[in-house]
């Protein structure tokens, strides 16, 4: 490669350098250029890889299933961020909040004290944020239901963790192959087979 193909490649891929301190969960809406669907965990900026027809099948079934089955005063939102702490502000794939905790049509997070259920999709870039780094995240934010979603056999298998209210640590209430059917956060039964 030709030195100003080089050079030209490094001005393509430039990204802006974080101030002194680092990034703050603030900084997110003002970076310019940033990629769709950027994360920012302990003050690092994650980029989204494209996803798979997996995780495109996964989130549209479970979207699907939680926006039928959820009660009237509950919404679901996709893709959209969340802000924990100064320093971190993930996206979860799905989240169920209150429809009042819609603000406007410019809103770009939510505040986890809002958020009912946070569900990741696991990808193969993601696997050790969304396995420890996010679930520990959220639970130190007090999102009461949290559902990790992951591969086996090319179907879905969901994790389903309740937040303990003593220790505000995650405990896994099920493992679900096949078919999710749950009480709460409202009752819902999802063919995970249908993807």
């Amino acid at each position: 490669m030709s030195a100003a193909a080089e050079d030209e490649r490094e001005e393509q891929y430039a990204f802006p350098m974080p101030p002194a301190g680092g990034w703050t969960a603030d900084d997110l809406d003002r970076i310019p250029g940033l990629p769709p669907h950027t994360e920012l965990i302990d003050g690092g900026l994650f980029f989204m890889s494209p996803q798979t027809d997996f995780h495109m099948a996964t989130l549209r079934l479970l979207e699907f299933a939680l926006v039928s089955a959820a009660p009237e005063d509950l919404y679901v939102v996709r893709e959209m961020t969340t802000k924990l702490a100064k320093r971190d502000r993930p996206e979860p794939d799905l989240m169920v909040v209150p429809r009042k905790a819609r603000t406007s049509r410019e809103q770009t997070w939510y505040d986890p004290s809002d958020i009912i259920l946070a569900v990741e999709i696991i990808s193969d870039d993601s696997v050790e944020r969304d396995r420890e780094i996010k679930p520990r995240k959220y639970a130190g934010a007090r999102i009461p239901h949290f559902w990790r979603v992951e591969k086996s056999n090319g179907l879905p298998v969901v994790y389903v963790y309740e937040l303990d209210p003593a220790t505000h640590t995650y405990a896994i209430t099920g493992i679900h192959h096949d078919r999710l059917k749950l009480a709460v956060p409202f009752p819902l039964d999802i063919d995970l087979t249908e993807i």
